[in-house]
């Protein structure tokens, strides 16, 4: 038994190491392949493992990119592949030598055979290596849409708002345009097209949109939003929403409750969306029978249309919906001595500089010591200004009232707190676009000085503040509060 197991034994060890074919010198037979065979498996397992060495623990480290870390991890990991491969071929007794010219003509005719994925991998390469496009950005390109999931040596994976995975060859994204949205910044700008009737007031259309865009949380205040009227329609007059937005990937989202926002807020306003029209010329109007519709549907279509469409409303816009959207702007500026002079294009220019904000009951809009930031106009409600310290009540300011520019057009701190005393609507001018406003219309700062000068006990206090920073004598201008501000202005506004 033991001689049988024996001569089993050796007629297979001699089988595995028997010749199959000869490669030069080197006798290639099963054991030979086996070896090479493990030693190639173990080479693919330290390659994988020095890849994500250098990817997720060196480099990473090192504080290198994402899209540079994938570069140098592969090109490092396929190098070192391709070294071992040698050293494995040299280690098994190949000689590799004789085999370049073979080699070599093999290469040259497997390179038309796959001179596609070899495009696609030196495409890859020229992604990783360029940067340009890394993990997450959100792409645009050939009608597709999404962010980048993975990029790797031969294709790319971008994943697209319904949640599906599209495999992109590399050659596709280096030979074709693609719109990054994320390179550099995320900061990205939405367009929303926007058409009304022929007798709607450009003026009111633009105050609206701006309203509008306001309203959505989700747009950025600088740069402020836009509104452009591009022309003039077959039908309509047709105008442009132009926002900002920090995050371009919410873009979507971002117009569609824009669209919400903007719908309600024309009907509020008593504009009107107009629809194509067309004449038809009857030639025998009198053979045919027009049916009347009754009153009650009418009543009932105009009542349907007129439901409030709440959807898509952040608890802030639901908040504005609760004041008076009827109030304009341009009306409540015309009011104010300071702007009454103004056409209306200046007025709609000033209305672009600014936005309109909704405060609840005891919001504190801006504390004392804070340096001056914004002009307040109050549309509706009521603000209080207070002197914290004592609990010492300033003045009272309602609708129509301004307040704040004091401390922005000599950049100085508020001098007290502004609170509101109920649920109040204003317009906001920020302290940057304020003073581009009075260096257009220097005479806007004279008007200003010498309105606040009129309530001599309110600024008392900021005269103190002025003499104390030495900016006001205590002998030479205490009488001369006005002459003072007005030569201050001129000087801080001069072009």
């Amino acid at each position: 038994m033991n001689s049988q197991l024996q001569q089993f034994l050796f007629n297979g060890d001699q089988l595995i190491k028997a010749t199959l074919f000869r490669i030069g010198d080197v006798s290639i037979s099963l054991v030979w392949l086996l070896k090479l065979a493990l030693a190639f498996l173990m080479l693919i397992i330290l390659t994988t493992l020095l890849k994500r060495l250098l990817k997720h623990r060196l480099l990473l480290k090192l504080g290198m990119s994402q899209g540079h870390r994938e570069t140098i991890s592969t090109l490092l990991s396929y190098g070192a592949g391709s070294l071992g491969f040698v050293i494995a071929l040299q280690a098994n007794g190949l000689n590799l030598a004789p085999l370049a010219v073979a080699v070599g003509s093999l290469g040259i005719g497997v390179g038309f055979g796959l001179q596609e994925i070899t495009k696609n991998l030196i495409s890859g390469l020229t992604l990783l290596f360029e940067g340009k496009l890394q993990v997450d950005d959100y792409v645009e390109f050939d009608g597709l849409s999404g962010s980048i999931k993975e990029i790797s040596i031969r294709s790319t994976v971008i994943r697209t708002f319904d949640g599906g995975d599209v495999v992109v060859p590399n050659s596709n994204l280096t030979s074709n345009r693609v719109l990054n949205w994320s390179y550099k910044s995320l900061t990205g700008q939405l367009r929303l097209p926007i058409r009304v009737a022929y007798d709607s007031d450009p003026i009111l259309v633009t105050e609206t949109l701006l309203n509008s865009a306001y309203l959505e949380l989700r747009v950025m205040h600088n740069p402020p939003p836009k509104v452009i009227f591009k022309g003039f329609g077959d039908s309509s007059l047709e105008f442009e929403l132009c926002v900002w937005v920090a995050q371009i990937v919410e873009g979507i989202s971002v117009k569609s409750s824009l669209n919400f926002i903007i719908e309600h807020n024309l009907r509020q306003m008593g504009l009107k969306i107009p629809f194509p029209q067309r004449d038809l010329w009857l030639r025998n109007i009198d053979e045919l029978k027009f049916p009347v519709s009754s009153s009650k549907e009418s009543e009932q279509s105009a009542n349907s249309q007129a439901v409030d469409k709440q959807q898509g409303l952040e608890p802030e816009q639901l908040l504005a919906k609760g004041f008076n959207q009827t109030i304009s702007i341009r009306d409540s500026l015309r009011k104010l001595a300071h702007f009454s002079n103004l056409s209306d294009l200046n007025l709609r220019e000033l209305i672009e500089t600014g936005y309109r904000i909704f405060v609840a009951e005891s919001d504190v809009l801006f504390n004392g010591g804070e340096l001056g930031s914004n002009f307040y106009l109050i549309l509706s409600g009521s603000v209080e200004t207070v002197v914290t310290e004592f609990e010492q009540p300033i003045k009272v300011y309602q609708a129509g009232d301004v307040f704040g520019e004091f401390a922005i057009m000599l950049n100085l701190p508020y001098t007290s707190t502004a609170r509101a005393l109920e649920d109040t609507s204003l317009f906001v001018i920020n302290k940057d676009s304020f003073d581009k406003l009075l260096r257009l219309h220097p005479k806007l700062a004279e008007g200003f000085a010498h309105e606040m000068t009129k309530e001599t006990e309110i600024y008392q206090d900021v005269r103190q503040q002025l003499q104390d920073m030495g900016l006001l004598g205590m002998t030479a201008h205490q009488f001369q509060f006005t002459e003072w501000m007005q030569a201050r202005l001129k000087n801080l506004f001069s072009a």
